[in-house]
Formats: C-alpha cells, structure tokens, sequence
C-alpha cells in the first residue's frame, strides 16, 4: 500500500522502514498535514500523521477526494481528526494506543526530580565553572502528597512509581482502579485533589470537559507552591491563567512537556529565528518553569513500539483483517 507519512523526522524514517520491511512504499514528507498540504496525499491510499497534524473536515474532505482510505495515527492521541467528518466520508482512523506508557511516566517523574532539586539549574551553573550551592535548595519527595489526574495506562504507572518513593497518592478519574485502590492509591473528587496536593500531574486526555480543565479558578484553590506537571496535552491547562498563577506565586513550579501552542513551535529548532508566541517566551523567562518538547515518549522501547503498531494496522487494512486499533465515534 502506497502510504504518504507527514510532519517526520529522521527517527520516524528510521523506525518506521525497519519494521516496514518493504511490505508498504512509505513515503516521507517533511511537512506536516493540514488543508493546505493535503496536494501532496494525490495518489495515496493512506496518509501516516502525528499529533500536529490537523484532520479537520475540510482536510478529510480533500482527502477522500484525493482516494485516501485510511489515517494511520502514529500515536495514541486523536484530538486533532475530526472523527465525524473521517467517518462520513468513509475514511477509517487507527491510532497506536500504548506504547510505552512507562516512558511518558518516568518522563513525568523526570520533570518533577530536575524541578524539585533544580537540577536544570545546578547543570548550568556547572558549565560556567559555579560550583555554589546557593539558592539550589529543594525539596524531597518522600512524604509528600501527590494528585494524578487520569489513571489510564500512563497514569497508573505513574501512580506506582510515586508510592515507590513513599508519596500519599490521590487519584481522579471516572474510572476507578480497585488495582492502584489495593496498592494505596485514593481516589477523591477533582476539588479534594487540587486542594490537598503538593504536586499535580495531568495525565489525562484532551477532551470537551479536560479542555482548560486547569484555570483561574483552579489556581486559586491549589496550595501556595504547588508543582503542576503536564505531559497529556497542552490544552488541559489555560497558559494565561498559569503565567498569572507563577506570577502571584501561588503555582510553585511548573514542568511541562506539552504546551496549548505547540504546533507552531515543537519538533522544529527555532534557534535562528524570531519567535513569535509571547506566552512560551514569558515561561521560559521563570526560574521555576521546565519545559520539554513533547519528548516523554522519546525512547527506544516506544519508538519500536509505535513503528511495529502503525505497520500492522496499515498491514490490517490492506488484507481486511479486523483493524484491533481502530478509532470509533462513541455512541451514546
């Protein structure tokens, strides 16, 4: 099957052709998709996208007309298709849906480590030959309170590495654990969560009722240096509203790996230019703020992972198997 892959990147090359193994003629664009690049699917029967691509209706209708049958999702998120419209026009949506949820997990512990011992910090001084100690005192984890926000697949994880360094664990989500509730883990309404924790950690996906779910009002209530760590989807959290909250100094550090505007900035080096997106320039400028460029699923283990999946499920569909992966609009 001809399959046009967009937005890659060295890595996705790499991966993806060693689990291909020549069973598909993939072919790599640079670009990533959206109304205006979607020329370049003529011809394809399959289009592969991450999660800056944009399938918006007007995308999906010119890509039915173009004879695309298929989006292959190499990732386990799909907000950004526009299921409805994949759907009426007769364009099936499969997506990776775990690959290395421990990856994300122990990125998200990773951010909370370099913050609370500002790490990120004492690497820099380092280099400029400062070896003092002033100012870098932090803080342990050891005892603290910590509100995980989702408990899927990462989130769980995630919730047992916590309780490995001796954290109370508290937990919202619709659907509760009774695993995590055995391991300690307590599950509390989203208000007892945000007033109790030390820490936050958004694990969630970007939904009608996540979107901004972390705002002003949220803020206000959070404990005077709280640490809010986001490696789900930008969008969770309202950037105005958290740039206030650090400002005041209620929000006491922030580590994020995802970003509301990320499309426009992640995956690309903007070293040489101007950029034009004034909030991240005001984080960047907080001692108290780390960001990374959604990189918590950047290991080995989970680009196999997304590499063999995406494969199979554009293999899947070639032959009329049944597509495990599939994305379906839920019925109500």
């Amino acid at each position: 099957m001809k399959v046009a892959v967009f937005s890659s990147k060295s890595y996705d090359r790499e991966y993806l052709n060693r689990f291909n193994n020549e069973r598909h003629e993939l072919v790599f664009f640079d670009a990533a998709l959206n109304s205006h690049t979607t020329s370049l699917s003529l011809g394809y029967e399959a289009v592969c996208v991450f999660v800056n691509d944009k399938l918006d209706p007007e995308t999906i209708k010119q890509l039915q007309e173009n004879g695309v049958r298929l989006i292959a999702l190499r990732c386990a998120g799909f907000n950004n298709v526009d299921l409805p419209s994949a759907e009426d026009k007769g364009i099936k949506v499969v997506r990776v849906p775990a690959y290395s949820p421990h990856a994300v997990a122990e990125h998200a512990v990773a951010l909370i480590l370099s913050l609370s011992r500002k790490i990120h910090k004492a690497y820099n001084r380092i280099r400029e030959g400062n070896f003092s100690l002033e100012k870098l005192v932090g803080f342990n984890l050891f005892g603290k309170t910590v509100g995980v926000v989702g408990t899927g697949q990462i989130g769980a994880i995630f919730c047992e590495i916590m309780l490995g360094f001796g954290c109370r664990v508290l937990a919202y989500d619709p659907r509760e654990s009774d695993a995590l509730k055995q391991k300690g883990v307590e599950y509390c309404t989203f208000d007892e969560l945000v007033r109790q924790a030390d820490i936050i950690s958004l694990n969630c996906p970007l939904t009608p009722e996540t979107y901004h779910l972390l705002d002003k009002n949220v803020f206000d209530r959070i404990k005077k240096g709280t640490m809010i760590i986001n490696t789900g989807r930008g969008a969770v959290i309202k950037t105005s509203d958290a740039i206030d909250a650090l400002r005041s100094g209620k929000l006491g550090y922030l580590g994020i790996d995802v970003y509301e505007q990320e499309e426009n900035l992640f995956f690309r080096d903007l070293s040489e230019s101007i950029i034009p997106d004034e909030q991240i320039l005001q984080l960047i400028t907080f001692p108290n703020v780390l960001i990374t460029s959604h990189q918590g699923f950047f290991t080995h283990e989970a680009l196999e992972e997304i590499a063999a999946t995406t494969i199979k499920n554009l293999s899947d569909f070639e032959e009329g198997r049944t597509l495990e992966n599939e994305v379906r609009i839920k019925k109500s």
